[in-house]
């Protein structure tokens, strides 16, 4: 698995988007505020937050790359039902949080080899071992959040969005937002009450 860059989708995409144009029907993605979309731009601005909103999710950096990846491509592929309702931000992360949520879904509905399954989710190359100690505390702490909850506390802690966008990126009623951020910087507190970094 790989990281993905500009490089990777620039040309492809541009020159699909076109093949995509000539063949595609007519629609009202003109009256829509779709026709101003460009999936590159999109990538360019958006990826490293649809990444994290993907990892919050799976907790599993390659998987998440696969994630941003799939998501690009529905982007793409559904840039006609872009109503303009809300910014492609929340448009592109609420694709993003479903891939995720689709993909973990599907992981544990399928068995797997134990020697094909990953090592760790990342490495960490910290000087500190008091660092690389309470990055792992705090990333059990988090990991012990649930799917829901992870995704709540990365948009808004990591993403800095307003509650609103969070609900209708997740499709949660705002009163759940509020309560599982709530809930989540709780548990976290709880969990890393006894870290001593002493």
């Amino acid at each position: 698995m790989r990281m993905i860059r500009d490089s990777d989708v620039s040309g492809d995409v541009r020159t699909t988007q076109q093949e995509h144009a000539a063949t595609r029907e007519p629609s009202d993605r003109e009256s829509t505020g779709a026709a101003s979309l460009d999936i590159t731009d999109l990538y360019t601005n958006h990826a490293a937050a649809m990444f994290r909103v993907a990892v919050s999710v799976v907790r599993d950096h390659a998987l998440a790359e696969d994630v941003v990846q799939e998501s690009i491509v529905k982007a793409w592929r559904h840039l006609d039902t872009f109503r303009g309702d809300s910014s492609p931000k929340t448009w592109l992360l609420r694709i993003t949080h479903n891939t995720a949520v689709s993909t973990l879904r599907r992981l544990r509905d399928t068995p797997h080899d134990p020697t094909e399954l990953p090592d760790t989710p990342h490495e960490m190359v910290e000087s500190s071992a008091m660092t690389a100690a309470f990055l792992s505390a705090f990333d059990e702490a988090l990991f012990d959040l649930d799917e829901l909850s992870r995704s709540v506390l990365a948009l808004r802690e990591i993403e800095d969005l307003p509650y609103d966008e969070i609900a209708r990126i997740l499709d949660v009623p705002l009163p759940t937002v509020k309560t599982r951020l709530f809930r989540a910087r709780h548990q976290l507190a709880i969990a890393l009450a006894d870290w001593d970094p002493t």
